[in-house]
């Protein structure tokens, strides 16, 4: 999909349609847009069409947050949490949802926890209300990422559970197509083997284009 913030124009009226009772006639709360942190576009939703919101975070930290997700560089942490905390005045639910991939060796030490508990609870006091749900990783070939080993995701979530954070941690689907969210490795596998079959003979269309001699 990529990030819906960035293809505002055609993500509000999927969203309307979802709503509107002559659609899907869903509750707002039961509608989540997820992005990686386009903060004017964040404020601008919140006026146009408040759902609930997901923010793809994976980092407790600005340094590490650039290199996870560069948009970091254009729209820090401190920029995300003000609109984070704004947004909650229109949202349909009292929380944002903070997806956190669980990277081995990158993101899941005990630092990076006692930092993410850090960074929420200083805008908490601000009015930051949040859960978090951690992701394991799902390897595809040449990321150069692990997932997260399953001991260290538990000790993870249960740093933040005892810090007050509600934590959940996501049950691992897509392994067999090196998919998660917001991830897709293209790892395709043609099991109907089509295209060999389509190789070994000659397709003959129907009904062939005439030339433009026998249309003249």
């Amino acid at each position: 999909m990529g990030e819906p913030l960035q293809n505002y124009t055609v993500l509000v009226p999927a969203l309307r349609a979802m709503l509107d009772d002559h659609g899907y006639g869903l509750s707002r709360r039961r509608v989540t847009v997820s992005t990686s942190g386009v903060v004017p576009m964040i404020e601008r939703l919140s006026g146009d069409c408040p759902v609930a919101l997901a923010v793809s975070l994976h980092a407790p930290n600005d340094a590490l947050r650039d290199n996870l997700v560069p948009l970091n560089r254009k729209y820090p942490l401190d920029e995300l949490m003000q609109a984070c905390i704004g947004y909650l005045a229109h949202a349909p639910r009292d929380f944002i949802t903070f997806e956190y991939c669980m990277l081995d060796g990158v993101n899941d030490q005990v630092e990076h926890a006692s930092q993410l508990i850090d960074l929420v609870q200083k805008y908490a006091r601000q009015g930051l209300r949040c859960k978090f749900n951690l992701i394991p990783f799902n390897p595809f070939p040449a990321s150069g990422l692990l997932r997260s080993p399953h001991a260290r995701v538990q000790a993870f979530a249960k740093q933040l559970h005892d810090a007050g954070l509600v934590t959940t941690v996501r049950k691992t689907r897509g392994d067999d197509i090196d998919a998660a969210c917001g991830q897709l490795a293209g790892d395709v596998k043609d099991r109907t083997q089509v295209q060999s079959r389509m190789a070994q003979q000659r397709v003959v269309p129907l009904m062939p284009f005439p030339s433009r001699a026998n249309q003249e």
